[in-house]
């Protein structure tokens, strides 16, 4: 599994609180290349993230003092751009979901094999590389009445500002580097999630529904991101 290219002077914050757990993790993850900063608690999580800069953070959502939720948030505030992994003991859809719409870019659910978790942080590790070259390109972006900044996520549809995740900024940004053309969802998995096009195709179409609330006219009849039956989904930025 080890990736000297993707592994090399990247530090990573892992916050958890089960010992035995996080010992496991620290070595495993050394062993791998990676930098690793332990935190046992969710007030020691935040100190290491404010005194330190890191590449991606692995947060369990149960923690003393601060929950996983709660450190994502503060994190999405100073960083919009930085990698979030949640660790859950938890598998109901709600938590998962919550996880999601607060910025975290990944969960994996307890017990997990070390080789999906590695899998997990290498992919998100490929996307930051990905979407950053994207963003230094054209970080601000223009078409009808949206005004969208892939720097820090702040939109605007006319004078309503709102702010995407970072995933929903990333299949967007996907969609109009290839405006034009279709992309189909098979493409976004592999590409955007780094995951198998087999596993929860139905992914992709709610973040198309999210984008389509955000930035057309009308969602059910879309003008800039439109759905090509049985192929995917296409991006024009002219609205025709």
């Amino acid at each position: 599994m080890k990736d000297d290219n993707l592994s090399a002077g990247i530090r990573l914050l892992l916050a958890e609180d089960e010992e035995t757990l996080a010992v496991g993790l620290v070595y495993n993850l050394n062993d791998e290349g990676f930098t690793v900063d332990w935190a046992k608690d969710g007030k020691q999580a935040l100190h290491f993230y404010e005194t330190a800069n890191y590449d991606l953070v692995i947060l369990d959502i149960m923690l003393p003092y601060l929950d996983g939720f709660e450190i994502a948030k503060q994190i999405r505030k100073q960083s919009p751009q930085m990698p979030i992994l949640i660790l859950t003991a938890r598998t109901s859809s709600e938590d998962k979901v919550r996880g999601l719409q607060i910025g975290a870019d990944d969960y994996i659910t307890k017990p997990f094999h070390l080789e999906e978790l590695l899998l997990r942080i290498k992919g998100m590790l490929k996307r930051k590389n990905w979407y950053k070259n994207s963003v230094d390109s054209i970080p601000v972006y223009s078409f009808g009445k949206n005004v969208v900044n892939f720097e820090n996520f702040k939109c605007k549809n006319g004078s309503r500002e709102f702010e995407l995740t970072q995933r929903e900024a990333m299949v967007l940004k996907y969609l109009l580097e290839r405006k034009g053309k279709i992309v189909t969802r098979k493409e976004l998995l592999e590409n955007v999630w780094h995951i198998n096009p087999e596993v929860e195709t139905r992914t992709i179409d709610n973040f198309i529904s999210r984008l389509r609330k955000y930035f057309e006219p009308d969602p059910n009849n879309p003008v800039y991101i439109k759905g090509v039956r049985s192929a995917g989904y296409e991006f024009n930025d002219s609205g025709d």
